[in-house]
C-alpha cells in the first residue's frame, strides 16, 4: 500500500475522486436553492462554505445564481453551468467583494450587494419584482404588472463569455478575466484588443463580414453576433440573414449539447461545447501559438517551429518560471520626474510584429530614420523596419511578444525603461504558490494535486530535466484572473 501510495496513478485518482465529491456537493445545493427572489431577498457568505453557495436556479437545475468564493477571501456574484461548475458569468470582474457575514446580497428591486465598508458595492439600479433564472442562464429582474416586463438582464452585461442565442451588440464588450483582451465590434467586424493602461487598446485579430448571403446597409443600423445553436457565430444587421457565418468545427453537424464562447486569459477567443461529461473545443479564432500577443511574455519572440526566446539575446526566456523575458511595463515613458523617463535600447535583426497588416505605419528613408522618430517620442515604446519597402511600424504601447523571421532586412528597435531587469523567480517558490492558489480555488481536496506537481518536480530535477508549460483545459473554478496554476501564482506575488 505504501508503494501504491507514491504513484502518480494514485494521486490523479484521488484528484479525480475529490472532484467529483466537490461537484456532486454543488449540484445538490443548486437543487436546494429557490426558483424566484422576491422584495425583501437576503442572503450573506457561509463561512464554511468553500466554493460556490447558490441562492437562485433556472428550472431545470442546470444553472444557478450565487456566491462563487476566489481566493478564499473574496466574492464574486456569479451563474454558473452546474453540471461542469464552470462560470458563465459574473456581477463586476473588475472588482470583488469580500467573503464575509458584513458583506450582504439583497434585493429590494434591485439587487445589490453591500458591505459595511463600500456600502453599495454593486446594484441592477432598478425598482423590480422579483429576480429569475432562465432556463438560457440569463439573470433577469422583472416587473409583474399585467404581464411581466425584463428591467435588467444578465445578457445585457457579458464578463467574458458569451452563450448560445445571447446577442453581442456594438455597445456591450467580452473581457478575459485578467482583464488584458477584450472583444469589440466594429462597424463590419469582430475584433480582438490587447487592453493597456490609459485606455489604449491594440487590435490583434480581426475578422470582417463576407456578406455573401446579405450585406451591411448603411444608416440600417450597427451589427450584432449571436452565438447560433447550429455551431456558428452569426452576424448580423437587419433581418434573420446573416452578413457574416464564422463556423465551428461541429459546423452543419449537430451536437446536442449546451454552446458557449469565452475570451480566454491568453487572449484566444474560443467555442465549446457540452457534452454531457465534459467540454470539448469547437472554435479557436487564433490557431497558431505565435499569433497570440502574449505568448512569450514581455519583450519575448517567437518563432514558428521554435517556440518562445527573447528580444534579447542575454536573457534566457524560462516558460517554467514567469515566462516573461523583462517584467510587464505599464504607460509610457513620458514621466517628468528626474529619471523616471531614461531608457536603453534593445536590437534585433529578424523581427516582425505580430499581425502588423492591422497596425499603422509610414514610409521612411532609413533603419535610422525609422529609429530617431520613436526615439525621441516618449509614448513610443518602439518600432520595427523594413528595408525592403521603406515601412516603419510605430509601437505605441507596452512591449509585448513579437515575431521571430527569418528576413533580417527587418530589424526592431525596442525601448526598455532604466532599471528594469530579468525578474527572479525560484521554483521552490513556484511550487509553493501552485500549492496555495490550489488550496485557494478548489478547497482542500485538491491539495493532492500540488503535492504531485511537487513530486513530478523532484523527479525532473533529479533527471536534470526542465518543465514546458502546456495548454490549460477549460474547467471549473479557474481562479478569476487566471489562465493556469502558474498564472495564479504571478498574480499573488
Amino acid at each position: 500500500m505504501e508503494r501504491l501510495a507514491n504513484t502518480p496513478s494514485f494521486l490523479i485518482l484521488a484528484i479525480y475522486l475529490l472532484c467529483s465529491i466537490k461537484w456532486i456537493q454543488i449540484q445538490t445545493a443548486a437543487a436546494a436553492a429557490t426558483q424566484e427572489l422576491l422584495k425583501g431577498f437576503t442572503a450573506t457568505p457561509e463561512l464554511s462554505i468553500s466554493s460556490f453557495q447558490p441562492l437562485l436556479t433556472d428550472h431545470t437545475g442546470n444553472y444557478s445564481m450565487g456566491f462563487l468564493r476566489v481566493n478564499r477571501t473574496l466574492l464574486a456574484l456569479s451563474v454558473l453551468h452546474v453540471p461542469s461548475a464552470e462560470p458563465l458569468w459574473q456581477a463586476d470582474m473588475a472588482r470583488l467583494a469580500r467573503w464575509s457575514e458584513s458583506t450582504q446580497l439583497f434585493f429590494n428591486g434591485s439587487l445589490v450587494i453591500s458591505d459595511p465598508h463600500t456600502k453599495v458595492f454593486w446594484s441592477t439600479g432598478t425598482n423590480g419584482d422579483r429576480v429569475l433564472l432562465l432556463n438560457t442562464s440569463n439573470l433577469q429582474i422583472q416587473n409583474l404588472n399585467q404581464s411581466p416586463t425584463v428591467l435588467w438582464q444578465s445578457f445585457d452585461f457579458p464578463t467574458n463569455t458569451l452563450v448560445e442565442n445571447q446577442n453581442f451588440t456594438v455597445n456591450m464588450s467580452l473581457v478575459s478575466s485578467n482583464g488584458l483582451y477584450s472583444m469589440r465590434l466594429g462597424e463590419d467586424f469582430i475584433g480582438l484588443y490587447e487592453n493597456f493602461e490609459g485606455d489604449i487598446k491594440q487590435i490583434y485579430w480581426k475578422h470582417g463580414a463576407l456578406e455573401a448571403k446579405a450585406e451591411i446597409v448603411e444608416g440600417q443600423g450597427p451589427i450584432y453576433i449571436q452565438l447560433d445553436p447550429g455551431g456558428f457565430l452569426g452576424m448580423y444587421q437587419i433581418g434573420s440573414t446573416p452578413v457574416d457565418v464564422e463556423a465551428f468545427y461541429s459546423f452543419q453537424h449537430p451536437v446536442p449539447g449546451f454552446r458557449r464562447l469565452r475570451l480566454e486569459p491568453d487572449g484566444n477567443l474560443k467555442g465549446y461545447y457540452w457534452t454531457g461529461t465534459n467540454w470539448v473545443l469547437d472554435y479557436q479564432a487564433i490557431k497558431d501559438q505565435c499569433e497570440l500577443p502574449g505568448s512569450c511574455g514581455s519583450y519575448g519572440l517567437c518563432t514558428p517551429g521554435s517556440g518562445c526566446s527573447c528580444i534579447d539575446n542575454s536573457t534566457e526566456y524560462n516558460s517554467a518560471a514567469d515566462g516573461e523575458c523583462l517584467p510587464p511595463e505599464t504607460g509610457n515613458l513620458c514621466s517628468r520626474i528626474e529619471g523616471q523617463s531614461k531608457f536603453r535600447v534593445l536590437r534585433r535583426e529578424g523581427i516582425e510584429l505580430l499581425n502588423k497588416e492591422l497596425t499603422g505605419y509610414e514610409t521612411t528613408s532609413s533603419l535610422e530614420q525609422c529609429e530617431r522618430s520613436c526615439e525621441n517620442n516618449c509614448s513610443c515604446w518602439g518600432a520595427v523596419f523594413n528595408n525592403a519597402s521603406g515601412f516603419c511600424y510605430r509601437v505605441d504601447y507596452p512591449i509585448r511578444t513579437v515575431l521571430g523571421v527569418g528576413d533580417e532586412t527587418k530589424v526592431g528597435y525596442f525601448k526598455v525603461r532604466e532599471g528594469t531587469g530579468k525578474k527572479a523567480e525560484s521554483r521552490f517558490g513556484l511550487v509553493v504558490g501552485l500549492l496555495g492558489a490550489t488550496v485557494l480555488a478548489f478547497g482542500g481536496g485538491v491539495v493532492v494535486f500540488g503535492v504531485y506537481r511537487a513530486w513530478t518536480w523532484r523527479r525532473k530535477r533529479a533527471n536534470g530535466l526542465t518543465e514546458d508549460a502546456g495548454e490549460v483545459n477549460p474547467g471549473p473554478y479557474k481562479t478569476l484572473g487566471a489562465a493556469s496554476f502558474r498564472s495564479i501564482e504571478i498574480e499573488m506575488t
